[in-house]
């Protein structure tokens, strides 16, 4: 019986002593492997097509042992190079420290290199000669990106190795969007100029379940509809397929994606209404759907369904109705941006249920969404202080509500102070009526507010002196009156801030005009449709500066974007409270 009980555990012990006696023979064996000599050969003919005027493969010499070069990995067991790290990584001189010129075929002798990365470089106009695409076949982890390489992708249905990873992304490549092999589990092809309908990529052998998790097809010229052939993709985890042509409405076959965490399909010109099949994804922490022509009520289910949720933005689109109550239930949230549409009636005032909002806490963690090959970090873009920001690796620490340019009215919830972890509030360009919660000192993390062109009313509550962080705040074009509160960074402020009220006081100086509309304006029926011409001078002026700023802009390339950028906000601006104005006549 002892023996018995003995005997197993003896056993084991055998084992792991045969195991590590094998493993010290491999060991001891494996301390003189070298390069092998094709090998070499092969990554110093690579190397001589190569420009690198930072000489960071000076290391490359033909009586060396490859095995010990920068960027190169061997086989521990076989010494054949299986990897190639050739990314640019110089953070001092970046540009110096990139490799450029063009490929040599050499690379097609590393037969047993499953892994290359040459991204970040300088390749540009380097065309991608096709038996390049043969030597992707036997990788699992490809990455070009960042090159300008130029040409078109071909199918990629060889891919021998389970779950690859591809990407090609910030190139320019073009033509249509290559088939993939069902081996693939991630592929970025993003920021390249590939073009036509992705109906081919969706659709292709409809019946066979594909194992791709991840798919970004982000700023390329590609167009049509978005396919309803979602069915062969369960497995798909993150979805981008922001800033392209793509029409129609959102497929409803997109509800089968049960394990779907991040749907980006922001900037395109999408149409009709959020299709009710998207409820099945429950999973979700991303929905962008901003710069489209959605249309209808947003769906009091995505409160109840999706309750993970962390980003939702459904800006500058045409939904009307309401803003549903259900939307408060999403704890998690930490950015609400229904900007730029017509909804209407009151601000809800169970937003203080929006416990991420709520809270001071800082998240350690990025946010992502998880694959069976690894994390990939969110991205979203937001306006924050009148800058677009692209957030990535910074987005844990982003909170902000952004519900200006609908129809908004009734009064500001008190219940809003209660967002102490919220950095930026955007209520601008509603009918809003009523004061400033008097408890809006209480934010003590906010950094902009924005409260611009509405009907609101009484002075600046005293206890906006607590806000430390404020660094932007604009109350323009309201009823606001009395003496700006002193001792505060609102001294700091420019007096655009305060254009159109009847408040006084520093950064007001005593010589300085706040600009006031008449309260005369509108008295009387038959005064609606008459000239005021302080209004027209003011709004005149304003618009003689405009100009002022646009003509230089156009004999100046350099930063003409940002120029643009700026006068189209001033421009959006402008139309806003000229429209609201008309509608207060």
């Amino acid at each position: 019986m002892k023996i018995g009980v003995r005997s197993p555990v003896t056993i084991t012990l055998l084992m792991l002593l045969f195991l590590e006696s094998l493993i010290l023979i491999f060991s001891t064996r494996n301390h003189n492997l070298t390069c092998i000599q094709s090998e070499r050969q092969a990554l110093l003919r690579f190397k001589q097509d190569l420009k690198d005027p930072s000489n960071r493969l000076a290391a490359w010499t033909k009586d060396g042992d490859c095995c010990k070069w920068d960027g190169i990995v061997c086989s521990n067991v076989t010494g054949h190079v299986i990897k190639l790290h050739l990314r640019s990584s110089n953070c001092e001189a970046p540009q110096r420290s990139k490799l450029g010129g063009k490929l040599n075929p050499s690379l097609l002798d590393l037969k047993y290199l499953t892994y290359l990365d040459l991204s970040d470089n300088d390749f540009r106009e380097t065309q991608i000669p096709t038996w390049f695409w043969n030597l992707s076949s036997n990788l699992y982890y490809l990455n070009i990106s960042y090159n300008q390489f130029q040409g078109k992708i071909p199918d990629l249905l060889t891919m021998i190795h389970p779950s690859v990873v591809i990407d090609l992304s910030s190139n320019n490549f073009r033509g249509p969007i290559p088939r993939l092999s069902s081996n693939v589990t991630a592929i970025d092809l993003s920021k390249n100029s590939m073009l036509g309908s992705i109906s081919h990529f969706f659709c292709y052998k409809v019946n066979e379940p594909m194992e791709l998790e991840v798919l970004n097809l982000g700023d390329n010229l590609l167009s049509g509809e978005i396919p309803d052939c979602w069915k062969k993709w369960p497995r798909l985890v993150g979805i981008k397929f922001c800033s392209n042509n793509f029409s129609g409405k959102i497929p409803s076959s997109i509800g089968t994606l049960t394990s779907l965490q991040s749907l980006h399909l922001r900037n395109n010109s999408l149409v009709g209404e959020i299709p009710s099949s998207l409820k099945n994804c429950s999973e979700l922490l991303t929905v962008d759907f901003g710069a489209n022509q959605l249309s209808g009520d947003i769906p009091p289910w995505m409160g109840e369904r999706l309750s993970k949720l962390i980003i939702f933005s459904l800006h500058t689109n045409k939904f009307d109705g309401t803003i549903p109550e259900e939307l408060c239930a999403l704890s998690s949230l930490q950015v609400l941006d229904l900007s730029h549409n017509s909804l209407s009636s009151d601000i809800p005032s169970c937003i203080n249920n929006l416990s991420a909002m709520a809270s001071r806490n800082k998240s350690d963690n990025k946010i992502f969404y998880k694959t069976s090959k690894g994390s990939f970090f969110e991205n979203i873009i937001l306006v924050m202080k009148g800058r677009v920001v692209d957030y990535s690796t910074t987005l844990k620490l982003v909170k902000t509500m952004d519900l200006s340019v609908n129809n908004l009215s009734g009064e500001i919830p008190e219940e809003v102070t209660s967002l102490v972890g919220l950095q930026s509030l955007n209520f601008s360009h509603n009918f809003l009526v009523g004061s400033i919660p008097d408890n809006i000192g209480a934010m003590e993390s906010i950094e902009c507010v924005d409260l611009s062109t509405n009907n609101l009313s009484g002075e600046i509550p005293p206890s906006i002196s607590y806000l430390t962080f404020l660094s932007h705040l604009n109350l323009s074009y309201n009823k606001i009156t009395g003496k700006i509160p002193t001792g505060t960074q609102l001294q700091s402020l420019n007096a655009s801030s305060f254009l159109g009220t009847e408040l006084f006081g520093p950064p007001l100086s005593e010589s300085s005009k706040v600009v006031r509309f008449s309260s005369s304006v509108g008295k009387k029926l038959g005064d609606r449709h008459g000239v005021h011409w302080l209004f027209l001078s003011i709004e005149f002026g304003f618009l003689l500066g405009f100009f002022g700023v646009l003509v230089p802009v156009q004999f100046c390339k350099s930063g003409g974007f940002v120029y643009f950028q700026y006068l189209d906000e001033i421009g959006d601006n402008l139309c806003q409270i000229l429209y609201k104005k008309i509608l207060k006549l």
